[in-house]
């Protein structure tokens, strides 16, 4: 099998048609190995980062299954459910299928919370051949009767590790148990404790294993730099760095909601673009933030870690950890935000003297030290304790221009499921 391009993996030409209009002609790793797979109708557990390409990799078998296997959803009913653990990277989704499915007489939605649940109700009246959910809102609107889930063939677990994370595990499961044994169950995770890899042994059947995640820890990339500099003057800093035009599209990451707010007013006074997304916000000022930021209305995004795999956006030029992360794990996240789609990309954090143990731990993780830039702020922030004024001026520049089991075949021969989530 040709796995060069797309239409060797045995996808059908509305689907490569699709494809090719989104401007990718090779397909990536996770893609080539898994795709043929899930044609094959196998169960599969993918170990990969977001950034690999895995979203294509689940939803172009399923949409070439729907249209191939011909069933029709009951009413309230999905035949594929998609999981995932954030309204953004549901939103994100619920894009890529309009997108890939543009030649194909499907009905798809989106339900998340946040927002007015009616519209979704609404949309799942007549069944929908894919349904998209957050696990919160899809138990709500399960409990009051507007979804069941007895026509799902396909589930798709996507950034399991984040579901663990946020707390859905036992959600999760719930939902698992209302859906028919006889489907095909996709299971996606950047990492596998202990927790997920029980799930996995529990809802897959003989799974393929596709592992593309990278053999170090952070994207090879990504270049990374820490500046040393007292809590006081990091927003000064932030604003300087902000001077340099290459800095172009930026995400800043902080730790807590009050301190996004903070410092993107503070651009903002600055005369600098930006707006805050994080737990508090509602879905709407959330999606205006994202829909600002991929259209360059926005050139800085302020983010909490609720953002650091639920943001896909191309072209993130820079990542800035304004705060170190508690959890070093986070700490490669957020540097995921940059350099993906085989792009280059800077991650510049900030470490103030109470961070070095964060810092440490991070280190740690990635198994080798930050290079440390020493940056000297320009007169006019150095005697500020907040971003001063826009200016044409700075100081110089601060990183880079971006320049197995036995297979079988077929659903009908499929299982005799003896195990329930």
């Amino acid at each position: 099998m040709n796995t060069k391009d797309f239409s060797g993996l045995g996808l059908i030409e509305p689907l490569t048609r699709a494809v090719e209009a989104q401007g990718y002609s090779k397909p990536t790793p996770i893609q080539s190995k898994a795709i043929p797979e899930l044609l094959d109708d196998a169960d599969l557990l993918g170990i990969a980062q977001t950034g690999s390409g895995k979203t294509a990799a689940f939803l172009l078998p399923i949409l070439q299954h729907l249209v191939q296997d011909g069933g029709r959803p009951s009413r309230k009913g999905a035949i594929a459910l998609i999981l995932a653990p954030t309204r953004e990277l549901a939103l994100q989704i619920g894009d890529s299928v309009t997108a890939y499915a543009k030649h194909l007489r499907l009905r798809h939605t989106v339900i998340l919370g946040g927002v007015n649940q009616n519209p979704q109700v609404k949309a799942l009246a007549k069944g929908v051949d894919i349904l998209v959910a957050t696990p919160g809102r899809l138990l709500d609107l399960q409990q009051q009767g507007h979804v069941h889930l007895g026509d799902v063939a396909h589930l798709v677990l996507d950034e399991a590790d984040r579901m663990l994370d946020m707390g859905f595990i036992k959600d999760v499961r719930k939902i698992v148990r209302s859906i028919p044994n006889d489907r095909q169950t996709l299971l996606f995770s950047a990492t596998m404790p202990k927790e997920i890899v029980r799930l996995a042994e529990d809802i897959l059947y003989e799974p393929v294993r596709v592992d593309v995640a990278p053999k170090t820890v952070t994207a090879d990339k990504v270049e990374q730099r820490i500046i040393h500099v007292p809590a006081a003057k990091k927003g000064a800093l932030l604003a300087d760095l902000l001077a340099d035009e290459a800095l172009q599209r930026v995400i800043v990451f902080t730790r807590t909601k009050h301190r996004a707010n903070r410092v993107a007013k503070q651009l903002g006074q600055a005369g600098i673009e930006a707006a805050a997304i994080h737990g508090n916000k509602s879905q709407a000022a959330r999606q205006r933030a994202l829909e600002g930021f991929k259209s360059n209305a926005i050139r800085v995004l302020v983010a909490t870690d609720i953002a650091a795999r639920g943001i896909d956006v191309d072209g993130v030029t820079h990542v800035i950890n304004f705060e170190l992360p508690n959890e070093p794990e986070s700490y490669v996240h957020r540097i995921g935000r940059t350099a993906r789609a085989g792009a280059d990309g800077m991650a510049v954090s900030f470490c103030d003297p109470a961070e070095r143990d964060h810092l440490k731990g991070i280190e740690r993780l990635i198994g080798r030290r930050i290079a440390i830039e020493e940056h000297t702020l320009s007169a006019a922030a150095a005697n500020e304790d907040s971003p001063p004024q826009n200016s044409k001026k700075s100081g110089k520049t601060h990183g880079k221009r971006p320049g197995g089991g036995k297979r079988r075949s077929g659903r009908n021969r499929r299982r005799n499921r003896t195990k329930a989530a």
